[in-house]
Parts: structure tokens; sequence; C-alpha cells
């Protein structure tokens, strides 16, 4: 006969409930889903940045063309948050850019690009690009920008990525030249693949003064494309402030500044305004030391809309899954959270509503779904009551 009250053990059972069933819980979350097999949205990605650095070499080698040490060595490039960091990766980025000299160029970037967004889990793509960096080598800046908008429109069909395109003007040059890009932008502004669907500022955030380019970016709204400029990587709240009052953006690449500033944060939220975070580029421009130092999940619980981006994979050496792995293995997010993270991208990006809600279902069969390898580690059983030994040092006395 027990000599355990039955009350006793009653109460016993609810103690081990209260420990298993969390550890039971984290387990399942935790269970290794692909990452890769996550869909998404890639709302941060640069023309020339999203260069595969074995095409670089290739062309590079071509034209004879030599290449700073950091592609030539496969090293990440890592440089200081100051302006000699900046004038380090900017020379990095115009000698990548060197190579893009013809037409066949330009369509081999964009598609290599879509392709590798298929392996990356993209559902879409809405990458940037200056044409003024390529007009010279293919007649002016509408053959230039032409050319990427047909090429997208192929790679688009060919790899079943959407892709939309984002016209970006440059902080380093007038803003009547970003008035004149606005207007080029808006005559093929779309809502089909091959279309441009946003328009940007890129470049220095520290270069000239935010209302200056407050008209280009009028011209770009009246056309209905979306405003996502640059701001909050390289500056603080301040200068996030001046984008908000003067771009009236959608959607701001990085951005991550904002936690600074409470009210700002609040004010981002209130607007639905999303930010386009990419940790690594944080990390290697020097704004923040490591990826843990990434301010994600304080973003998150803000109630920001985030998607993850890598800006400029054959710099940083990082593509966008990556991002999600920081998430996942740095910032200890689970996968209910990730998943989070790609629906917002989803929600943030310029796609239809009928393909997002596609899209989001698929996030659900991500996280209902795991894959090879959590079924290897489900052939394990979660901790249970059962698997509990019956003498338990939680006893009671009496």
């Amino acid at each position: 006969m027990s000599n355990h009250h039955p009350c006793i053990c009653i109460s016993y059972r609810k103690v081990l409930l209260a420990i298993v069933e969390p550890i039971k819980s984290d387990w399942q979350d935790r269970l290794m889903r692909d990452l890769k097999a996550l869909p998404k949205a890639h709302l941060h990605l640069h023309f020339t940045g999203s260069m595969r650095i074995t095409t670089l070499r290739e062309l590079a080698a071509a034209q004879q063309i030599r290449l700073p040490e950091n592609f030539s060595a496969d090293a990440a490039l890592h440089v200081p948050a100051n302006q000699r960091g900046w004038f380090r990766f900017q020379r990095a980025y115009d000698a990548a850019r060197k190579v893009v000299r013809s037409e066949s160029t330009m369509r081999r970037i964009i598609h290599e690009a879509a392709a590798d967004e298929r392996q990356e889990g993209s559902k879409r793509l809405e990458i940037q690009i200056d044409p003024t960096s390529y007009a010279p080598f293919v007649g002016g800046i509408t053959p230039a920008l032409e050319i990427v908008l047909d090429a997208a429109k192929a790679a688009s069909h060919d790899t079943g990525v959407q892709i939309g395109i984002i016209v970006a003007a440059s902080r380093m040059k007038h803003p009547l030249d970003a008035a004149i890009l606005a207007r080029l932008a808006a005559k093929y502004a779309g809502a089909e693949p091959g279309c441009v669907v946003g328009f940007g500022l890129s470049n220095d955030e520290r270069r000239g003064e935010t209302a200056q380019w407050a008209k280009a970016f009028r011209i770009a709204r009246k056309a209905g494309l979306a405003a996502v400029p640059h701001g909050g990587e390289l500056l603080g709240p301040q200068h996030l402030r001046e984008i908000v009052e003067h771009l009236h953006p959608a959607r701001i690449g990085h951005g991550v500044r904002a936690v600074e500033d409470p009210a700002l944060l609040q004010q981002i939220v209130d607007q639905s305004i999303a930010l386009e975070v990419c940790p690594a580029s944080n990390v290697h421009l020097g704004v923040y030391q490591q990826l843990g130092d990434v301010p994600l999940r304080n973003l998150l619980d803000a109630g920001v809309k985030i998607a993850l981006g890598a800006d400029d994979p054959l710099l940083f050496r990082s593509r966008l899954a990556a991002q999600y792995e920081a998430a996942r293995t740095i910032l200890g997010f689970s996968d209910s959270e990730l998943a989070t993270l790609a629906r917002c991208s989803i929600e943030a990006s310029l796609a239809s509503p009928s393909d997002k809600q596609k899209w989001y279902r698929e996030i659900d069969s991500w996280l209902l779904t795991s894959d090879e390898a959590s079924q290897q580690c489900a052939s394990a059983d979660p901790p249970t009551l059962a698997s509990t030994p019956k003498n338990s040092s939680l006893q009671s006395d009496h």
C-alpha cells in the first residue's frame, strides 16, 4: 500500500507539469526547421551588392581589372562606422561596380540574384538600383533601367521569384538628379514583376539635407511608388525624424537607431513604417560590435514591422537566410518568432494581397511541417511525466 496521500500525489503531478510542459513546448519549437525553406520576402538588396563573388572574379579577370584584397582573399569587409570606414566600403563597392559594363552583365546579375533568392526561400525580391551608374555603358539611364526591368521580368518567370525594382537616388549626387530619376521611375511604375515599385535614397546618410530630396519623393509617390529611403544606420534618431517628416516613407532601409528614442519608435509603429533590418551590414559597417548587439528583438517587441535583409552580400558574405540564422542562434528567436519575421517581410512588400495570402499559408505550413533534421531530432521522445523517475526528490515529508 502506498504511503502517499492522494492530494500530495496530485500536487506532485502539478509541479511536474509546470516544469515539463514549458520544456516540452520549447523542445518542439526549436526543432531545426530549414530556414531556406521558410517563405519570405527580401526587400533590401542592392544590384551590384547582390553579385556572386565568383561572377565578380570572372568578370574582373576577363577585363583585367584588379580587385581589392577583400574580394581576392575571400574575406568579408569590416570597417568602422566613421567617414574613413565609409570611404573603404564605397571604394570596395565602386571596384565591384567597375566590372558591370554591358547589357549582358546586367542581365546576368539580375538572373543570378533571382536564382540565389530562390535558394534562400524568397518568394519576392525588391532589388534596388541607381541606373545612372551603368548608363555610360548601355546608352543612357533609360536603356539601363529598361534592361534591368526586362531582365527582372524574365528572371521572375524563370525562377518563380517575383522581382520588383526600386529606383534609388544617391545622396552623393545633386537632388535635381534625384528628381530626374523619380520621373523616369514613374514612367515604369506598375504592380507586375519587372516593374518599378518603389523609389529610394541610398549612400552615405551624412551627406546633404534630407529635405532637399522631398521633391523627388513627391514625384515618386504621385506615381504610386512606395517611398523606401535609407536611414538610421550611421545616423541616429534625429536623422530618422527628418526622413519621416520630409520623405513620408512606407519603409526605411535599416532604421535600427530608432530604438534610441522611444517616442520616435512609437511614431514609426503608429505610422506602420516598416524597417528593413540588415544585421550583417550593421556589424560589418561598425554600427554594432557583434550580431548579438543588433536590437532586433527590441524592435519586434515594440511592434515594429521588420523585414530582414542582406544589403550587400557580395561585400559582407552573408545572404538572406543567414540573417534568419543569426536571429535564431545568436538572438534566441524561436521558429514561431522567425515565422513572424517572415510574415512581416511579406506584409511590408509591395506584392499583391492575393500573393501575400498565399505566402502566409506557406509559412503556416512551414511551421507545421518539420524538415528532415527535425524528424531525426523528433525520433527521441521529448520529456514527459512518464519518463520522470518514480523516486523523484520532489516528494512530501508527510
